[in-house]
């Protein structure tokens, strides 16, 4: 085992029960016949990664390596129908994604967690703190989230229209992996004059994405883009950051992190100029020090 010493991330009591612990991958059954792979490593005060739609664990490549390499435990799993998880035909609405979130916190007997949730993650933490009162969580983070609600109403009129989540569904199913190709340049800000990730790595992306159950890939897009959130965000009590670029063209600043800033008492909110939706790579270096700087407070 690599020598570790404990850190302002690390509780003593953290860091002498994690030196017995095994790192590694898994599989956690939270469900009948529903079994979701995880990876956990490091150790010190776990920090739990849930990544966005339609992508998988692999997200979080440049995340997981920071947080393990400045002593954190860092657990990363694919929501059910993604990635190498189960993929049931149905419970793929929040209070079933809460669910299974909270088992895997039950069964790793995890304390002092701390929920980092990405564009669709963030309602999954969200609704951890309203189903299940946010046990063991001690902070939690928002990145490019698509709280507190998309859907356009009367009461949120500047939200997206029905058809536009009805045309999303359209493309899917005629075309998914074209859907998945188009999406994935919106997504990291890909155009004629910026292109911020090599060719190869977006059609890594791409390929991670195309893993994804179509029945969870179309269920999980009607899940984050009706559901509102907005009553929940009183539940969140404990200290949470608020990440979000001001050009992300698929979450909308001005629809979700600026309003969500406004909503959750004890937040530390930051913009990142000029960033698109998939900041965890187009703006890595700078997440990775925010999130350390978040944790170690």
């Amino acid at each position: 085992m690599e020598h570790t010493e404990p850190n302002a991330c690390m509780s003593i009591k953290d860091f002498e029960s994690n030196l017995k612990q095994v790192h590694t991958d898994k599989y956690i059954e939270t469900a009948q016949n529903v079994r979701l792979y995880v990876k956990d490593y490091g150790q010190g005060k776990p920090v739990i990664l849930i990544h966005g739609w339609p992508l998988s664990n692999e997200m979080w490549e440049y995340q997981i390596d920071h947080l393990v390499q400045n002593n954190c435990r860092v657990i990363a799993y694919d929501r059910r129908g993604f990635g190498k998880s189960s993929q049931p035909w149905d419970g793929y609405d929040y209070d079933t994604l809460a669910d299974d979130l909270k088992e895997i916190i039950e069964q790793l007997e995890l304390e002092n967690v701390t929920l980092v949730g990405f564009s669709m993650g963030g309602g999954e933490v969200v609704r951890y703190f309203s189903r299940h009162g946010g046990k063991g969580v001690t902070k939690a983070a928002l990145i490019s989230s698509i709280i507190p609600f998309l859907l356009k109403t009367q009461d949120n009129p500047d939200g997206h229209p029905k058809e536009k989540s009805e045309n999303t569904a359209a493309a899917i199913k005629e075309d998914r992996i074209g859907f998945i190709d188009n999406f994935g340049k919106t997504f990291f800000g890909v155009n004629i004059i910026n292109k911020p990730l090599s060719t190869p790595l977006l059609e890594y992306y791409r390929a991670l994405c195309s893993v994804a159950s179509p029945r969870a890939t179309l269920k999980c897009a009607e899940s984050f883009s009706y559901t509102d959130f907005r009553d929940e965000l009183d539940f969140i009590k404990v200290p949470t950051l608020i990440i979000h670029g001001d050009d992300d063209k698929i979450v909308p600043i001005d629809l979700t992190s600026r309003k969500a800033a406004k909503s959750i008492a004890n937040n530390t909110y930051i913009e990142y100029e000029g960033a698109p939706h998939g900041l965890f790579y187009t703006d890595r270096e700078k997440l990775n020090e925010d999130l350390l700087e978040f944790l170690n407070s």
